[in-house]
């Protein structure tokens, strides 16, 4: 089942419709942050290596989703808002290294109960305001007394570089209400630039300290 399907079950558009959409969105990140915890142990555990460096996760406001909605031409229903809305309920892992977002998307995908619906990549193909991310839109089932629903939730998996730009382009943004001056976004681009060069960087650090590694390793033997 569906959500809208789910959203049609309950009554109307009350408060009580409200909590049940809640709750499943609120029990669709539980089961993706226990998810993502064990694939990360898991990897520590055979490579000796952790590829996430945390995870946050957060459900959209009330005010947050009107405003979506409007923004985007719709009314403020129940159904609209689970039909239109894909990131009410938001869960962001951030990594070490760019090699480390492929590999957790690949992880990801490959779960058997989760059905991968789109994916954006916006490291290879930037915003442009200079924003990176890999963005995913998933359903996960969530098995309630008498049913189960597929529940969309939107993962958002970037480096610890790319997750400080998005923050303090978010923060900028907001202040200005979404009319930020030439001059600012145009020094926005170009550190975007830099993060992606200190991305790179990082990453052709940890591959050579890793190959330094092998060689001694090696010599032990």
């Amino acid at each position: 089942m569906d959500q809208v399907e789910y959203i049609h079950q309950c009554s109307g558009e009350g408060v009580d419709t409200w909590n049940s959409a809640m709750l499943l969105y609120g029990a669709a990140l539980k089961e993706l942050e226990t998810k993502i915890s064990i694939l990360n142990e898991e990897f520590q555990n055979t490579h000796q290596y952790n590829p996430i460096e945390y995870v946050k996760s957060r459900v959209k406001s009330p005010e947050s989703i009107i405003k979506k909605l409007k923004r985007y031409g719709y009314e403020d229903s129940m159904e609209n808002m689970v039909t239109y809305c894909n990131d009410i309920a938001g869960l962001r892992i951030v990594c070490s290294f760019t090699s480390d977002i492929y590999r957790m998307a690949d992880m990801i995908g490959r779960q058997n109960d989760i059905t991968v619906i789109s994916i954006k990549d916006y490291i290879r193909s930037p915003k442009d305001s200079g924003y990176k991310s890999y963005h995913m839109l998933v359903t996960v089932p969530i098995f309630l007394s008498d049913k189960v629903v597929d529940t969309k939730v939107e993962i958002q998996i970037r480096t610890i570089a790319m997750d400080f730009w998005a923050s303090l382009e978010h923060k900028i943004y907001y202040k200005f209400e979404g009319n930020a001056p030439d001059y600012i976004s145009k020094d926005l681009r170009e550190c975007s630039g830099i993060v992606s060069m200190l991305d790179a960087k990082m990453l052709s650090l940890n591959e050579a300290i890793a190959e330094a590694k092998r060689e001694d390793e090696k010599k032990d033997i």
